[in-house]
């Protein structure tokens, strides 16, 4: 196997390092949190937003003044992407059924999709605001049936942003708060005197909101590991170009200082062009003082002989977004099994996925899509099983099974809870302790 990197990004221990700082000072903020609360989310809000209103809570008269301060466009604009969301979000629902089944004469198997019951949803928005986050929380979680639904967003320059406040209402959220970081996902974690606690947290955020996450599952669950985006192209010369590659490395690359974008090929043509084109296209890139870092510090550029080397390369580094522009984009499709989402084809681009098509961009980062996928209506929704035994014989005939498989591993207080079934509704004297014999309409 040839793979050639022809950049590589900040070493492995060096980015271990990074996350061992970020897991200390969160690990210090939560504590701070569970023993001053409000006190505490006040502090850090004044520190890290220098945002101290009388209430982190929005009334119903402050979200309606500035949901009016939108023009019509931009309302309607946040109005088609969250339709989009919704639609796809019901679809997936939809596909969910509760079923109940016989599996035997007289035993009956089933299962409710039943929602989380408060759900706390996190929308980044101190660098960027970001809209479509509430969208991908707030309006998923309401399709689900949450019932309370909790919103908290930075500050963005200083005061609440319009456009993302908006999108949060629109989306259903029944409480939102202008909070930001580990203050905002402790305080709906661990609640405070002002604020209830929640049994989920949601949503993507900087490496200190996906630290806190980390280290509240448990306390409450989480949707997955949502860390700093990262974004893969994958590309040979049949159906892209360096300026197709590096638009797409870039887009993602702004998000923040450090975030993965990896270009994976099996043209060095393509890959050393494409790395000329990132420089041309930094020099005039509003954002470069964020894309460059990112680039600099955890940009790939990764050269493989054959695809079937490229696949193998994509699924060990299980990127969040995997760009695929190639000659069999639906060979990818079929074979690559780690990834949070798969953007097929060159007419498609991730910042669709990220504000509007309608599929949910919270997606897993740091390898997490090897065991998840991403934020879905389905992440809101508890598969809980029920069993009822309907008749005698069939109480009798299955509690025979379990006492012998009871005692089998030793568990006798287990084996009297089927034997006192087969004694009650088969009529056959179990002595208690022991096994009950294989009755004749056990087999």
């Amino acid at each position: 196997m040839t793979v050639e990197y022809l950049k590589k990004g900040k070493p492995e221990a060096d980015r271990v390092e990074d996350d061992a700082k970020v897991r200390a000072v969160v690990e210090a903020t939560l504590k701070d949190i569970e023993e001053r609360g409000d006190a505490a989310v006040r502090d850090l809000s004044e520190k890290f937003d220098k945002y101290s209103p009388a209430s982190y809570r929005l009334s119903q008269e402050e979200i309606d003044g500035l949901i009016a301060q939108l023009t019509e466009q931009e309302l309607s604009d946040i109005k088609f992407a969250q339709a989009q969301v919704v639609n796809f979000a019901k679809a997936q629902r939809d596909s969910m059924l509760d079923i109940e089944v016989e599996t035997l004469p007289g035993v009956i198997l089933g299962h409710r999709n039943l929602p989380v019951q408060s759900v706390g949803c996190y929308v980044p928005g101190g660098k960027f605001p970001m809209v479509a986050s509430a969208h991908m929380s707030v309006a998923t979680a309401k399709v689900a049936g949450v019932p309370r639904i909790v919103a908290c967003t930075p500050p963005f320059d200083g005061k609440p942003n319009p456009a993302v406040i908006a999108a949060m209402h629109l989306g259903g959220a029944d409480e939102i708060y202008v909070l930001g970081g580990i203050q905002a996902v402790g305080a709906m974690a661990i609640g405070t005197e002002t604020i209830e606690p929640v049994h989920m947290l949601v949503g993507p955020g900087n490496a200190f909101v996906a630290e806190a996450k980390r280290q509240l599952f448990g306390r409450v669950g989480i949707d997955l590991f949502a860390g700093p985006t990262e974004t893969m192209v994958i590309a040979d010369e049949s159906a892209a170009d360096a300026e197709l590659c590096a638009t797409d490395l870039l887009g993602q690359a702004e998000h923040g200082y450090n975030s993965p974008c990896v270009l994976l090929t099996n043209s060095r043509r393509l890959a050393e062009e494409t790395m000329a084109e990132v420089e041309r296209l930094l020099a005039i890139l509003p954002t470069a003082g964020t894309a460059r870092v990112s680039w600099e510090e955890y940009g790939e550029v990764i050269v493989c002989d054959t695809y079937e080397e490229m696949l193998k390369v994509a699924d060990d580094i299980a990127s969040e977004h995997v760009q695929v522009m190639t000659d069999r984009d639906d060979w990818f499709l079929e074979n690559m099994t780690c990834y949070g989402a798969l953007f097929l084809g060159p007419r498609t681009n991730v910042s669709n996925g990220d504000k509007v098509i309608g599929t949910n961009h919270t997606l897993p980062t740091k390898k997490a899509g090897r065991y998840t996928g991403g934020l879905w209506v389905g992440k809101f929704l508890k598969t809980h099983s029920y069993q009822k035994v309907m008749t005698d014989e069939a109480a009798a005939s299955i509690g025979a099974y379990g006492s012998r498989l009871c005692m089998l591993e030793g568990f006798v207080g287990h084996a009297e809870q089927c034997n006192v079934r087969v004694r009650r509704y088969g009529g056959v004297n179990v002595p208690y302790g022991e096994a009950a014999p294989v009755l004749e309409k056990a087999e």
